[in-house]
């Protein structure tokens, strides 16, 4: 009895998938007889990832600030990733949407628990000196958080709580955009003028911002969970992850960004003043701007106490 294996149902399939293609299976064959198997290193390119890591000063906790808002961007493309999967979905169900959620609310809580490392990782005095450098630059302009929260709910729950109730809804989206709650960071509505974190955010991201703007506001989660079968939206698994995810996202995680930010600004070595130059503690709490991905989950009461006693 002969113990050689049998591959030929595995060339088979592998002969159909290039026939469907109209291409010659014998050519992929032949190139995987001559090339290179794969690495570690070479498939997660470690090489390239590790040389993004460029400091502008000789402090060494520098590396730690670096690296830990690298990681930080990671996390949030692989929310965007969770979502676009709900935004896409044919075949949306209850169980897919849930589990969806609570994946992402899981990146959340590691992003949440990391403020730790930053809170306690690093030297205030180091710090404060060299944050000074990254003037007018914030972390405010991360375009990839902007993009969960235009991903997460209509454009409405996203405009600034001063305007909330009177602006029109069906306002031009280039409209809607110079009424974005985080506006507040860096703009004067009396006269309209604008920092020069917001400006220079606004040249990089803005029209970028209003296509996926556009993109998702009838495809963002709220939208999805609206256009599901009735019994589905009473679904009770369904409703606590979408609570979950909204609590996670709009009041644990920005609170312990919030809290970060407190311990070095307003700390002993600090001078009270973002690097960005914004109001940042009226635009980072949630209990001024009352940020709620779905505010139709949570009685009046929850709303009224948003972001209180946390």
């Amino acid at each position: 009895m002969s113990n050689q294996l049998d591959y030929t149902h595995l060339l088979n399939k592998i002969q159909q998938k290039y026939d469907a293609e109209s291409e010659d299976t014998e050519n992929y064959l032949e190139g995987l007889l001559y090339s290179n198997s794969i690495t570690y290193w070479d498939y997660i390119h470690t090489d390239a990832l590790l040389s993004l890591q460029i400091q502008r000063t000789t402090f060494p906790d520098e590396m730690v600030f670096i690296t830990y808002h690298q990681i930080n961007e990671l996390l949030f493309k692989m929310v965007l990733w969770e979502i676009s999967q709900i935004a896409e979905n044919e075949n949306l169900t209850a169980k897919f949407f849930e589990d969806k959620l609570m994946r992402i609310s899981r990146y959340f809580d590691m992003l949440t628990t990391s403020f730790n490392i930053m809170r306690e990782g690093m030297d205030v005095e180091q710090y404060s000196k060299f944050r000074h450098t990254l003037t007018p630059a914030s972390g405010f302009q991360s375009g990839q958080y902007r993009k969960i929260e235009f991903a997460s709910t209509e454009l409405i729950n996203l405009i600034d709580n001063r305007f909330r109730k009177t602006i029109d809804r069906n306002t031009p989206f280039e409209h809607a955009f110079e009424h974005l709650y985080w506006q507040a960071a860096g703009k004067d509505y009396k006269t309209g003028s604008k920092s020069k974190l917001l400006i220079n955010f606004e040249n990089r991201y803005k029209e970028e911002f209003i296509t996926f703007m556009k993109i998702y506001n009838t495809k963002n989660l709220w939208s999805r969970f609206k256009e599901l079968p009735k019994k589905d939206q009473k679904n009770k698994a369904l409703i606590k992850a979408m609570r979950h995810f909204d609590y996670t996202v709009n009041i644990t995680w920005v609170i312990a960004h919030y809290n970060a930010a407190v311990h070095y600004i307003l700390g002993p070595e600090g001078d009270g003043e973002a690097t960005g130059g914004s109001d940042w503690q009226k635009y980072m709490h949630p209990k001024y701007q009352k940020r709620i991905f779905f505010p139709e989950l949570w009685s009046q009461q929850e709303i009224d106490n948003w972001g209180e006693n946390v």
